[in-house]
């Protein structure tokens, strides 16, 4: 029988001194093996990764477990509860306007003199102290902090603290209008294939304030530094295991409990392979999996103000030429023809893509961004 336990970790207070909060679920492994934390709705209207993690606790009841997995819902509750009308806000903060998934922390400077002090340790020790001055890190930033942290920085330290004690994070997220897609570590590409996600965006190995990169480029970094001293430490061995991806689910301000489980056992097909859990049953399915490098996935901006049909199919290249979408503009129409501006107008790109996300809305200002496109992709092979 599985080992289960929830706690709800208090990350803040209103201004009425009413608690912020959020819940968190522990699922106790029976062996040696990579240690996992996931968590979703970091954004307010992402909430298709809650639906994925219940599906998750449901199957796992009935799944031996070997590694320890912590799942953390509605990581945060100001985004979650950030409404406007009928929507849900919730991707910047409302005081300060920065993103809530970039006040992630990591301060590179504590590479080399950790490396330094730990030349002749083995690889278990080495581990074994790095998690501890990561977590002591975020320690410092949350409690001897003099001039005090905004509201985003308390909720995303108390998050990082916890991801900062597993081997393999994964934080759930989703677009606008979306397809399915993952942010993967370059150096991570091989487990892309074992997530059931047509569409795969290999990032560098570089820190920009996100969750999976303040929780991989450490040791990325550590390992870079070692072998710079001519010395071996691999993060993607097998008794170390070090990855963080963002899991994009599809589109936001919906859940799909059929589809949610699907997702779950696409994340359970990855634990499998990384030996988080003990059993043959989740394998990756067989599908095609296109790929690009961070530098060719591209924004197109509206180059007009109007009403957009989107045209562009998620997940299939598109050829240079062919429609992404077509502008109605009611202000060009004219019963007269000659000499009149056409109502109609079809957006296209000269080369050929593979569109991921569009923009929510129909009604678009000039500049606005519409789509997000993979371009130069590639198939990552099985």
């Amino acid at each position: 029988m599985t080992q289960f336990s929830k706690e709800v970790m208090h990350v803040g207070e209103m201004a009425s001194g009413a608690a912020l909060t959020v819940p968190v679920y522990r699922l106790k492994g029976e062996g040696n093996a990579p240690s996992v934390y996931i968590q979703a709705n970091m954004h307010g209207a992402e909430v298709q990764g809650n639906a994925v993690i219940f599906q998750l606790l449901e199957l796992l009841r009935n799944t031996n477990i070997k590694g320890d997995i912590t799942l953390v819902p509605y990581a945060n509750p100001v985004g979650c509860n950030h409404k406007n009308g009928e929507y849900t806000l919730g991707r910047f903060d409302p005081i300060t306007g920065v993103n809530w998934n970039r006040m992630y922390h990591f301060d590179e400077s504590i590479i080399k003199p950790f490396v330094r002090d730990s030349i002749g340790k083995d690889d278990k020790t080495i581990e074994a102290n790095f998690k501890a001055i990561m977590i002591n890190s975020i320690e410092q930033k949350l409690d001897h902090n003099i001039f005090g942290l905004t509201t985003g920085q308390r909720i995303a330290y108390q998050l990082q603290r916890l991801a900062h004690q597993a081997d393999l994070v994964l934080d759930l997220h989703t677009g606008p209008i979306s397809s399915k897609h993952l942010y993967c570590p370059e150096y991570a590409i091989e487990s892309a294939k074992y997530f059931d996600i047509p569409h795969t965006l290999l990032i560098p190995n570089e820190f920009d304030g996100a969750l999976d990169e303040a929780t991989f480029c450490p040791w990325w970094k550590l390992e870079q530094a070692f072998a710079e001293l001519g010395i071996k430490f691999s993060i993607s061995s097998a008794h170390l295991n070090k990855e963080s991806f963002t899991v994009e689910l599809g589109s936001q301000e919906q859940i799909d409990l059929d589809v949610a489980l699907e997702d779950a056992k696409s994340i359970l097909s990855y634990l499998q392979y990384k030996n988080v859990i003990d059993t043959n049953e989740y394998q990756p399915q067989k599908l095609t999996r296109y790929a690009c490098y961070l530098k060719d996935y591209k924004a197109f901006y509206s180059p007009m103000g109007g009403m957009v049909d989107y045209l562009a199919e998620f997940g299939k290249p598109l050829k240079a030429g062919e429609p992404l979408a077509r502008i109605l503009r009611m202000d060009n129409y004219h019963f007269e023809e000659k000499g009149e501006a056409d109502p109609l107008h079809y957006v296209s790109l000269d080369q050929e893509v593979i569109p991921i996300l569009h923009f929510a809305s129909a009604s678009v200002n000039q500049g606005t961004e519409l789509y997000k496109v993979f371009t130069n992709f590639f198939i990552l092979e099985e």
